[in-house]
C-alpha cells in the first residue's frame, strides 16, 4: 500500500532531504527539515487578526496545531501523515508543532449508552478536559472530528442529534473567545456492512446517523465555519473499493479504520488543505518509505501521550505519558532519525 509509485509536490528552496510515501489518492513527496518544537509566545502585534488571513497564512504561522478527537484521531497515524505535509509540503521552516490529544471513546455530546464498555466506565465527554486541554497544549489552530461515538450506536433522534449539536456548539464558542481557528471535520463512514455481517451491533444501520449528523456538520460552512466532509469522502474511496472487491473493508470491527483506512483520511485532508491554499498542487514522481513513516507515528505518539497525560481525563485504561519536555526532547531526537535518514537517499530533489 504505502510501497506504491505516485505524484507528489515538492518545494526545492527548503529541502534537505526528502522521502516519500503513498496515500490512495495523493501522494506526498516529502521534503524534510528540522523540527524543532518552540516555546508558545504572544501573537505578534503587527500580525493581522485570523479572520483576515488566509486559512494557509493561519496554519502555517501558528506554533501549535492540535487535532482533537477520539479513538481514530487517538490512533493518530492520519495526525502523523498530516503533520509530514505540513512540515514538507505547505509551511516551510519552522514548520507548526503538532500535537495530537485524541481520546479513545470520547464524544463530544455528552451522552453514553448504559452499559458502555462492559458497565465499567461511561464515555469520556470532551466538555469535562476541554479548557484544560486548550490551556495545557496552547493552540494556535484546531482540527476537531466527533460524531462516531457521539450518536452512541443508535438511531438518529431530535434529542441525540440536539445534543451532538449543543456539543459542537460549546467546542466553536471556547475556541472562538481564544481567539483560535477551528476546523471541523465530519466523521468517517461507519461500515453497515460488517456491522450487519458480524451482528455485532444491535443497531447495524449506524451509518444513517452519522449521515445526518455531516450533513449538519457541513450546513455549518454557510455560518463561515470550515468544514472538511471526510465521510463524504471516506465513502466514495470504500465503495470504489468494494467495485472490485464487494467484501474490502477499511475498518473490520465496523469503526476503527485500518492503516489504509487512516491513510484516506489524510489524502482528504490535504485534499481539502490544497484546495485551501495549503501546499501545491505541482508534482514529480516519488517512491514510498514506510520506515520513516514509523518514525513520525513514533514522534506522534510520544507528544500524545505526554499532552493527554498533563491535561487529564477520565478515560481508564490510557498510558502515561512522559513528562511534557522530556517527551519534546525524545520527538527532537527522533526528528534527527528522521533526517539522517535522507542524508543517503538517492532521490532526486
Amino acid at each position: 500500500m504505502i510501497s506504491s509509485t505516485c505524484n507528489a509536490w515538492h518545494r526545492p528552496m527548503f529541502q534537505p532531504y526528502r522521502w516519500e510515501f503513498r496515500l490512495r489518492s495523493v501522494c506526498f513527496g516529502l521534503i524534510f527539515v528540522w523540527f524543532a518544537p518552540h516555546p508558545v509566545a504572544a501573537q505578534s502585534p503587527t500580525q493581522p487578526p485570523a479572520q483576515s488571513r488566509t486559512l494557509a497564512e493561519q496554519i502555517c504561522s501558528s506554533e501549535r496545531v492540535v487535532f482533537l478527537g477520539d479513538s481514530i484521531t487517538f490512533q493518530g497515524d492520519y495526525v502523523a501523515l498530516i503533520d509530514a505535509y505540513l512540515q514538507s509540503h505547505a509551511c516551510g521552516s519552522p514548520a507548526p508543532m503538532v500535537i495530537n490529544v485524541g481520546l479513545p471513546s470520547e464524544t463530544v455530546s455528552g451522552l453514553s449508552e448504559e452499559g458502555h464498555a462492559g458497565g465499567k466506565f461511561p464515555r469520556p465527554d470532551l466538555m469535562e478536559r476541554l479548557v484544560r486541554v486548550l490551556d495545557t497544549t496552547k493552540p494556535s489552530f484546531v482540527f476537531a472530528c466527533y460524531g462516531m461515538n457521539c450518536g452512541i450506536y443508535q438511531p438518529v433522534s431530535a434529542d441525540r442529534m440536539q445534543a451532538y449539536r449543543d456539543g459542537i456548539t460549546r467546542l466553536r464558542d471556547e475556541l472562538t473567545q481564544r481567539g483560535v481557528p477551528l476546523v471541523l471535520m465530519t466523521p468517517v463512514v461507519f461500515d453497515n456492512q460488517i456491522a450487519k455481517a458480524k451482528g455485532s451491533f444491535e443497531y447495524w444501520q449506524y451509518d444513517d446517523t452519522l449521515t445526518a449528523y455531516s450533513e449538519w456538520l457541513m450546513s455549518l460552512n454557510k455560518q463561515g465555519q470550515p468544514v472538511i466532509d471526510l465521510h463524504t469522502c471516506f465513502s466514495k474511496q470504500l465503495q470504489a473499493r468494494r467495485e472490485d472487491d464487494p467484501s474490502f473493508t477499511f475498518q473490520t470491527d465496523a469503526v476503527h479504520p485500518s492503516l489504509e483506512g487512516h491513510e484516506v483520511i489524510a489524502d482528504c485532508v490535504v485534499e481539502w488543505l490544497r484546495s485551501h491554499g495549503v501546499g501545491s498542487s505541482d508534482s514529480i514522481p516519488s517512491v514510498a518509505d514506510e520506515k520513516r513513516l514509523k518514525l513520525f507515528q513514533q514522534k506522534m505518539r510520544l507528544l500524545r501521550d505526554a499532552y493527554v497525560a498533563a491535561a487529564g481525563h477520565k478515560r481508564p485504561g490510557i498510558k502515561a505519558g512522559l513528562p511534557i519536555d522530556q517527551a519534546i526532547e525524545q520527538a527532537n531526537q527522533l526528528q534527527e532519525q528522521i533526517n539522517l535518514s535522507f542524508s543517503g537517499s538517492n532521490t532526486n530533489p
